[in-house]
């Protein structure tokens, strides 16, 4: 388990980017204006418009975990439809105060 990545909700991404690229962080890549990667060299800050965001307008932290199945066999919470993309599954799910964590797991290459 690890945390993947914190996804923040933006707006106008250029100044986002330039924003947290000030603080020190490292663009990692960028999809126009939906969607850019930064780092710290250890955890993924994510800008995501309002497409990309699994919860509109809010901060979001993502899990890495090893076993999807896994993780949801033992989870006694409430946890959204498991959503297959083209490099990992995804599952959301709440912790105990309500908030919303994104579950994910890499695809076998």
């Amino acid at each position: 388990m690890k945390i993947g990545h914190i996804i923040v909700p933006a707006g106008d991404l250029d100044t986002q980017v330039a924003f947290y690229t000030a603080l020190g962080l490292t663009l990692r890549f960028r999809d126009g204006d939906r969607y850019a990667a930064l780092t710290d060299g250890t955890t993924t800050l994510a800008l995501a418009d309002a497409s990309q965001q699994p919860v509109p307008g809010a901060v979001v932290v993502s899990i890495a975990v090893d076993d999807l199945d896994g993780f949801l066999s033992g989870f006694d919470g409430e946890a959204g439809p498991v959503v297959e993309g083209p490099h990992e599954r995804t599952v959301l799910v709440r912790d105990a105060a309500g908030n919303a964590v994104v579950v994910y797991a890499k695809k076998s290459v």
